[in-house]
């Protein structure tokens, strides 16, 4: 498609994440199940190895930096490199911390490397409360102030997002693209 004169972001939009958000409904739908959904998924990373280097070359203005990571005890990350390959797409330089990571190593990162906003993905209803514990600990470190949180994930919603203190809540990519322009417009 590239050779064909369509841009890495048209790729991924209109190609990539639309074939990716119809699995997902067939998946809700019962018309498709895991070995397909994990098989798609890892289409999906394998075509974004191809198409990244395209996002992150293209004429974008910086929109800011976000770090990025699955929490402690998770180690899902289609949906959280999902999101960090269109964050880097519109802009954004990205640090991705990976999956498991425990709020100590959040904390350390971000004074080392002092990004706008701290993005947390979780999967698993039992692995959501580490995102309390994460801000819970920037809140300790005195940088809850500097930092904007914005969380994400299948089982997470907005009164959760709300209730741990983080600054936002995103339903899919698409969202977290929205969300994080928005917090670093403000």
């Amino acid at each position: 498609m590239l050779e064909k004169n369509f841009s890495a972001q048209e790729i991924l939009n209109l190609g990539m994440l639309s074939a990716m958000e119809i699995i997902g409904d067939r998946f809700t739908d019962g018309t498709v199940f895991i070995p397909e959904v994990l098989l798609s998924a890892r289409a999906m990373n394998e075509a974004l190895k191809v198409l990244e280097p395209h996002l992150a070359s293209s004429d974008k203005q910086r929109q800011g930096t976000i770090m990025i990571g699955t929490v402690r005890g998770d180690l899902h990350d289609i949906g959280k490199n999902m999101v960090l390959t269109m964050l880097k797409g519109v802009g954004f330089k990205v640090i991705d911390l990976g999956v498991n990571v425990k709020s100590e190593n959040f904390v350390r990162e971000i004074v080392d490397k002092k990004p706008d906003i701290l993005g947390m993905s979780a999967l698993l209803t039992t692995t959501m409360p580490q995102m309390q514990v994460v801000i819970e600990s920037l809140v300790e470190a005195g940088l809850k102030e500097s930092i904007k949180v914005m969380i994400g994930g299948a089982p997470v919603t907005e009164k959760f997002a709300m209730d741990i203190g983080a600054d936002g809540y995103a339903r899919d990519a698409g969202e977290a693209v929205s969300l994080a322009k928005q917090l670093v417009s403000h």
